[in-house]
C-alpha cells in the first residue's frame, strides 16, 4: 500500500504549533480524517512513527490513538517506548522506592509528567488487557504520586476495586 496522506495543504497550515516536519503533519491528519477505519488509518499512523522516530509528541498521539481505537497491543507498546525514552534522558531510577519521589517531586517539569501520564495510561491498558494485578499496582503507585488526581489513577483505583467487588457479589 502505498501511503500519500490527503488532507489540503491549508488543513495542515492550521497545526504550524505543531513542532514536526510537514509530512508527519499530513500523516497524522490523514489518520484522524480515517479514524474510524483502522485499516485505513493505521498504516498512516505506523509511517508518522517510523519518520518522527522518539518525538514525544509523534508517540503521545500514537498512544492515544491506538488506545481509543482499542488496539491496546500498540497503545501499551508505544506508552511503554515514552517511558523507557524519558527514563534514559532524566537518567530515572527503576526501583519505585527510589523513583518515587523523583516522580512527586518533580511532577510539574515537562519530561516527567509525560512519563507520569504514560505510566499511568500504561495502568489502563494494562486493565483493558486484563493484567488487573499490574493495573492495580501501577493506579497505586502513581495516586501515591498525585496530588489533584490529574493523571486519573484514583479512577482507575475505583474502577479495578469496584470490579473485584462485583466479582465477589456474583460468587455468593
Amino acid at each position: 500500500m502505498v501511503i500519500s496522506p490527503s488532507p489540503p495543504q491549508q488543513t495542515v497550515a492550521r497545526l504550524s504549533w505543531y513542532p514536526v516536519s510537514e509530512d508527519i503533519k499530513q500523516l497524522l491528519l490523514s489518520v484522524s480524517e480515517h479514524w474510524d477505519t483502522p485499516e485505513i488509518a493505521n498504516p498512516y499512523m505506523q509511517k508518522a512513527l517510523e519518520l518522527a522516530g522518539d518525538r514525544p509528541d509523534v508517540l503521545v498521539s500514537a498512544y492515544r490513538y491506538f488506545f481509543y481505537t482499542h488496539n491496546n497491543q500498540l497503545a501499551l507498546q508505544v506508552a511503554t517506548k515514552v517511558l523507557a525514552m524519558v527514563q534514559q534522558t532524566e537518567d530515572l531510577p527503576t526501583d519505585w522506592v527510589q523513583l518515587k519521589p523523583i516522580l512527586r517531586d518533580r511532577r510539574e517539569d515537562l519530561n516527567i509528567r509525560l512519563y507520569i501520564n504514560a505510566y499511568s495510561a500504561s495502568g489502563l491498558i494494562r486493565a483493558r488487557l486484563g493484567e488487573l494485578e499490574a493495573a492495580q499496582q501501577i493506579a497505586t503507585r502513581v495516586s501515591e504520586i498525585e496530588s489533584r488526581n490529574e493523571f486519573g489513577a484514583k479512577v482507575v483505583q475505583s474502577i479495578l476495586e469496584h470490579s473485584d467487588e462485583d466479582d465477589e457479589d456474583v460468587e455468593t
